[in-house]
């Protein structure tokens, strides 16, 4: 990917069992990218007494901040003992999204947990992973399941192409983490977003599927050209199916280490910031599961 330098994965750290999971993932990551890592717990100072008269009582934000490094010790030695890489840790005052989003500015990727403290009861995406998955600069990686550890590294990297150009980002990310992890990537491209039988009698679809088919894997070929020869280590396995994306990722979820898709598909609403289908893998993908939006900035990390 076109970049200058080698930017860090930056990983948010809260505590939770879930954000060491994350972090365990992304020192992995960069080690198979020779990246930095830099662990970051945000303390949310301005976020304490919030409208009050007066300020919070002396020692409370020392208190906080050498909790915070408590946490972040604890994440170094788990970085430590899973990959060699070069860490940095930080405790920062900010607000977690405003934080990570600034950062994402200048980040190859950011990683969370699935969800973290302060989330309501069976919420299993937080509140502020999708926040960022629709607002960063660059990806936002949610460490989900289990299928990504070592002794299951050979499952494939996937990734759900609709044909928008919010799927280009995604398109290659999805065969940068394939090659820096030495597996195939399974390109899908599920056509089926809308209820068709609402519009077309089910004898019309079975003799229609043949040519809405072949013109659909041509537009996943046009979507891949390139990019194999750019990749040429990369094994690419092509599914075309009449499905809906988020069930057919989904299910691809359960045998994957890794899934990618674009922050908005080619059915999204014009201020919908992130589709209905990464909504979906991020609250019950079985995998990690990266959102790459395109670089607001211009160009990709």
């Amino acid at each position: 990917m076109a970049s200058t330098g080698n930017p860090a994965i930056v990983v948010g750290v809260d505590g939770s069992d879930r954000a060491l999971h994350a972090v365990r993932w992304a020192a992995l990551s960069a080690a198979r990218h020779r990246a930095p890592l830099r662990l970051v717990h945000a303390a949310a100072f301005p976020d304490l007494f919030v409208g009050a008269a007066v300020p919070p009582p002396p020692g409370v934000k020392d208190l906080l901040r050498a909790r915070g490094w408590k946490l972040l010790r604890e994440a170094r030695r788990l970085a430590e003992s899973v990959a060699t890489v070069d860490l940095h840790t930080e405790v920062v005052p900010d607000l977690p999204a405003p934080y990570f989003v600034e950062a994402s500015k200048s980040a190859r990727m950011l990683v969370l947990g699935a969800s973290g403290r302060g989330q309501f009861t069976g919420l299993l995406a937080g509140s502020i992973t999708v926040n960022l998955a629709a607002h960063a600069h660059c990806p936002v990686v949610a460490v989900r399941g289990e299928g990504w550890e070592e002794a299951r590294g050979d499952r494939p990297v996937v990734v759900g192409i609709d044909g928008s150009p919010a799927s280009e980002p995604a398109i290659e990310y999805a065969f940068a983490e394939a090659s820096a992890r030495d597996v195939g990537l399974v390109a899908v491209h599920a056509w089926g977003d809308g209820d068709f039988a609402s519009v077309f009698a089910e004898a019309e679809l079975y003799f229609e599927w043949e040519p809405l088919g072949d013109s659909e894997r041509r537009l996943l070929a046009e979507r891949l050209a390139g990019w194999s020869e750019k990749y040429p280590d990369v094994p690419v396995e092509r599914v075309v199916v009449r499905d809906r994306p988020r069930h057919e990722l989904l299910t691809r979820s359960k045998s994957a280490q890794l899934v990618v898709v674009g922050s908005r598909g080619r059915g999204g609403f014009g201020g919908l910031l992130l589709g209905s289908t990464s909504q979906a893998l991020l609250h019950r993908a079985d995998c990690p599961v990266m959102i790459a939006r395109p670089n607001i900035d211009g160009g990709n990390q």
